[in-house]
């Protein structure tokens, strides 16, 4: 007799899947959209600030200098983030040459395999239509195909974390030679923290400690897991760097390590605070459309887990292999578990940013693909119809919001001067209205779809086609128009300056700090924020050309010593002035050549 879930018989269970049930058209096809959706104009986009251009720059100056230990930004230490995405982007400007796509292409390369990682594993152990929905479900939504085109930590670190937990459930829960899965727990664990720090550890071993005691699995870990050396193969892979920056550095190093991890938990850094529901609209909007199904998949997991324990359907401590049918639901709990914790921890912690929650992603397409699956066999899936409503609701206010941009962005442009000079000149374009229609057809579609019995599972190409498009639509349509407007002007500046100035010269940054401006400089900048002009004069005295970039609007700010200099350049808002006449404006795509300070 089947068991009652909610007081209705569960849907019949499909014979255990293996890995033989890769389709490979199906995982070609899938890796080809994750390819256009993550490289497809990956370099058109000049690198935003801030944490972009610090990183790309990072990059270029290990790439440039050859110390591939002590990470540096502005040719001075830079200890925020751990060494392996700087090794990575030192690889890429190796194979690429240094550029905006190069700086981008590991977080894109990992973005193609954590889908790939997704696909695999779910397909091994739920068959290969969950391997389908969890991958696409990942793939299609607002974060992961942001964090996989931008210059950032979290791409990486979300495989890492990923591989991580993947590989102790399989370890875990697999028989025989299977067990060594194992060992990618630690490996990832390893990497993710020399990724990002700490957190490549904490996420793992939260959601695996909350596990292994709320389903009484600590000896069976214990017998399985190989702790003792897992734990060595952590430290031998992770610690060696830290111990050489330490040796290097000293107390300066373990001073501001401390601050950018414990301190960003216990106080809001740069400014990203925020309440402790901050991320709730977060997951909501950033793994749109799926967001919509979230907190039904997760409360059904709890009910699931919960009936078969209190039926007897599970054992006290798990013993079989992960794709048993035999033991139904443990891999959604498990997802639950994951998304549950983390969320929890990333609220609790003071300083609050969208992309902190990347690594929850994976496990929360787990629990959408599992329940959108069952919706699909199952008629009678709970909440469904609540589900669908979710679901057209936030999209039909996502196109509203779009659609409202325009307006609202005239309405309050002239206040964005200070950030962005022709914020007052130029408008948005076509975009936020192609968007919103998008939005608006798409959860039409999604709502005639998914309330039919017999065309429901099409809602679910309906809700990934609109996410798909709308991503095309915003990186062809509108950022190319605000590139051309807001980013790239100061860049471009800052790349002619760079040509022109000799290792014994000075470029002065002046106004809003943009880190991304020493990367196209491609040399050391001085960098003297607003209202603190005074900071100039010491420089304005020493022999050699002198150039100074920064806002049009703040030119009466400079020091009087400037006002003969004259303007060389001027960009949509930006001018660039010097003391002596340029010598080569580089044509438009032209790569200036890469510079050896003291050369």
């Amino acid at each position: 007799m089947e068991p009652l879930l909610n007081g209705q018989p569960s849907p019949p269970r499909a014979p255990a899947p293996t890995t033989g049930s890769i389709q490979p058209l199906t995982l070609i096809l899938l890796l080809a959209m994750a390819a256009v959706l993550f490289f497809v104009g990956l370099g058109s986009l000049g690198l935003t600030d801030r944490d972009e251009g610090r990183n790309a720059e990072a990059g270029r100056e290990m790439y440039e200098t050859g110390d591939y230990i002590s990470p540096t930004f502005n040719y001075e230490p830079r200890f925020a983030k751990p060494v392996l995405v700087y090794w990575l982007m030192t690889l890429s400007y190796h194979a690429f040459g240094v550029s905006e796509f190069a700086a981008r292409f590991p977080s894109a390369l990992f973005g193609l395999g954590l889908i790939l990682l997704q696909y695999l594993f779910l397909t091994r152990c739920r068959g290969p239509v969950m391997g389908l929905f969890g991958a696409a479900m990942l793939l299609l939504n607002l974060e992961i195909i942001g964090l996989g085109r931008m210059a950032l930590t979290d791409s990486v670190l979300i495989f890492f974390t990923t591989l991580s937990l993947y590989g102790f459930w399989l370890g875990l829960n697999g028989t025989g030679r299977e067990r060594h899965y194992m060992w990618l727990f630690y490996i990832g664990m390893a990497l993710g923290t020399l990724t990002k720090g700490p957190i490549g550890f904490l996420i793992p071993m939260l959601a695996v400690g909350l596990y292994l005691w709320l389903t009484k699995s600590w000896s069976l870990y214990w017998r399985r897991g190989f702790p003792l050396a897992g734990l060595l193969v952590f430290l031998v892979l992770a610690l060696p760097w830290y111990l050489v920056m330490l040796s290097i550095h000293g107390q300066r190093y373990t001073n501001s390590a401390q601050g950018d991890t414990v301190g960003r938990f216990f106080g809001a850094m740069e400014g990203h605070g925020g309440t402790l529901l901050f991320y709730l609209p977060v997951f909501l909007i950033g793994f749109f459309p799926w967001s919509g199904l979230l907190p039904y998949a997760w409360y059904q997991a709890y009910r699931s887990w919960k009936e078969a324990r209190k039926t007897g359907a599970l054992p006290p401590a798990l013993s079989s292999v992960a794709d048993d049918p035999s033991v139904p639901h443990t891999l959604e709990w498990f997802a639950a578990i994951w998304v549950l914790g983390g969320l929890v921890f990333f609220s609790l912690s003071s300083t609050r940013l969208p992309h902190y929650i990347g690594p929850l992603f994976p496990a929360a397409a787990i629990l959408t693909a599992s329940y959108w699956n069952r919706c699909v066999t199952d008629h009678a899936a709970p909440h469904l119809r609540a589900a669908i409503h979710t679901i057209t609701a936030v999209g039909f206010m996502l196109a509203l919001t779009f659609a409202a941009l325009p307006p609202l962005y005239a309405r309050f442009a002239a206040k964005l001067i200070h950030e962005f000079p022709l914020a007052g000149q130029v408008t948005l374009g076509p975009g936020p209205y192609t968007v919103a229609s998008i939005f608006l057809v798409g959860m039409g579609l999604v709502a005639y779809f998914g309330f039919s019995e017999t065309r429901r599972p099409a809602a679910f190409w309906a809700a990934g086609g609109t996410l798909a498009l709308v991503a095309l639509a915003i990186t062809q349509l509108s950022f190319p128009l605000v590139n051309h407007f807001v980013i790239e002007p100061p860049q471009r500046l800052a790349d002619v300056a760079g040509v022109n100035l000799g290792p014994n010269d000075r470029l002065i940054l002046y106004g809003q700090p943009r880190p991304s401006l020493v990367f196209y400089a491609k040399r050391k900048a001085i960098v003297v924020p607003k209202n603190e002009e005074a900071n100039i004069k010491p420089y304005l005295s020493q022999p050699g050309r002198t150039m100074i970039l920064l806002p049009t609007a703040m030119r009466d700010r400079l020091p009087v010593e400037t006002i003969d200099y004259p303007v060389l350049l001027e960009r949509y808002g930006y001018i660039l002035l010097a003391n002596q006449s340029l010598i080569h404006v580089p044509e438009q795509g032209e790569k200036p050549p890469v510079r050896i300070p003291g050369h």
